[in-house]
């Protein structure tokens, strides 16, 4: 074997990925399982030691290397396993001399908190994926209570107008017709630059100076932060897609004050009508949290009636995890059986949701970046399942006859470019 990377978590995550493979090859490393772990959740930290072992079993010649929030966070866990060779800090893991033979320093992990800037990494590759992520912004300056990401990902920063642009002009070169924007904070961007341009600033600079792309996507966003000239963009540009993933957390306003949240549940609801308002084919997806610390079942109800009202309609449910560090780690917990099952109730209500969504497109005709054949997502995001040929990263017109409650499904009505 080469080098092989192993990814948890986020979508920066795997543009991480793609970028620690670019630098383990420039060091030469060759027969390696690279870790790229996740800290988000106690689960995701459990199943990032399981595939660890797992890597040794299957490869006991191989050098294991472990890297990513987990492992800048909590370093001495994974310094512990015996199956480990190498562990990387955030900072490191994007160094190509951290990969050299010639490094024996079995944990190199610094303070994340002293790193003031995020260089483009430069990925042109993405293997097995028709769509290119795109860095703009990594870190965080909020505390919210029970995250531990800023901590493994250290103060917010931003990469400048010109890297981005020209990064997006090479990915668009290289065929992608899809970019997603993304960063821990996506929508904190360019704040700590000069001039202090804005998310907004960069959608519209990207959309005019690289007109051969033909879709920019965000990824999560922070509905209180976006800027006006987001809104205009999202009012004025076909080609940034109608759908948005929100951080949303709780949908009520007592547990978004206990998790130190900038916003209220009707901050969320009227984004979101403000933006239907602006882009009526537009789809919202959201992070919710269920179980947080002294919620109650009133208080849960308020986040299951927030997916209606706001009309939310792509859930990723987190059942609420304590993370050693954090003030929700020292508040009042639920029972683990409880927080399960209120999860599972919110998973259900965007079950749901999605159904709905889905339904209300049979009829319609889409435009859909194929993913692999016969399978893509709409403009929307929308899963799609169809008949008709097409490599992965084209985009086809698919006329939606049916849905099956998952999955829109259609046939190419042209195939042609979008």
């Amino acid at each position: 074997m080469s080098v092989e990377v192993l990814t948890f978590g986020c979508r920066l995550n795997a543009y991480e990925s793609e970028a620690i493979k670019l630098r383990a090859g420039e060091a030469g490393l060759e027969n390696a399982v690279i870790v790229n772990t996740c800290a988000v959740t106690g689960e995701a930290v459990r199943q990032s030691r399981q595939a660890i072992r797992k890597a040794r079993r299957d490869n006991p010649y191989a050098r294991i290397i472990v890297t990513g929030c987990a492992a800048q966070t909590e370093p001495a866990i994974y310094a512990a396993m015996p199956e480990v060779d190498q562990v990387l800090g955030n900072a490191e893991k994007l160094e190509a001399g951290s990969y050299a033979f010639a490094i024996n320093e079995r944990v190199r992990v610094n303070d994340i908190m002293s790193v003031r800037e995020t260089a483009a990494q430069f990925v042109d590759s993405f293997e097995g994926r028709a769509r290119a992520v795109l860095q703009v912004q990594n870190g965080c300056d909020h505390r919210c209570t029970f995250c531990v990401i800023p901590y493994g990902r250290g103060p917010s920063r931003s990469v400048g107008l010109g890297a981005v642009v020209e990064e997006a002009r090479r990915l668009a070169a290289g065929g992608f017709k899809e970019i997603v924007l993304s960063g821990v904070d996506l929508t904190a961007y360019g704040a700590d630059l000069p001039g202090k341009p804005t998310l907004g600033m960069l959608v519209t600079r990207i959309l005019k100076l690289v007109p051969e792309l033909a879709r920019l996507r965000l990824s999560s966003i922070d509905p209180i932060e976006v800027d006006d000239e987001l809104l205009r963009a999202i009012a004025e540009e076909r080609r940034l897609m109608p759908h948005f993933h929100l951080s949303v957390q709780a949908g009520d306003n007592l547990i978004l004050k206990r998790m130190k949240r900038r916003h209220a549940r009707e901050h969320t609801i009227e984004f979101c009508q403000n933006v239907r308002r602006l882009r009526p084919d537009a789809a919202f997806g959201a992070d919710l949290i269920a179980g947080f610390p002294t919620e109650t079942e009133a208080m849960f109800q308020n986040t299951l009636s927030l997916v209606e009202e706001a009309g939310l309609t792509y859930l990723h449910v987190f059942p609420f995890s304590p993370r050693k560090g954090t003030p929700a780690a020292r508040m009042p917990q639920l029972p683990r059986d409880l927080v399960k099952e209120r999860a599972a109730r919110l998973r259900a209500t965007g079950e749901r949701a999605l159904g709905r969504r889905l339904s209300g497109l049979v009829g319609s005709v889409q435009d859909v970046l194929i993913e692999k054949p016969g399978m893509g997502r709409t403009s929307c995001f929308a899963p799609v399942l169809f008949a008709g040929a097409g490599e992965a990263g084209d985009i086809a017109r698919v006329r939606i006859t049916a849905s099956d409650g998952k999955h829109l499904i259609g046939s190419m009505s042209l195939q042609e470019a979008a």
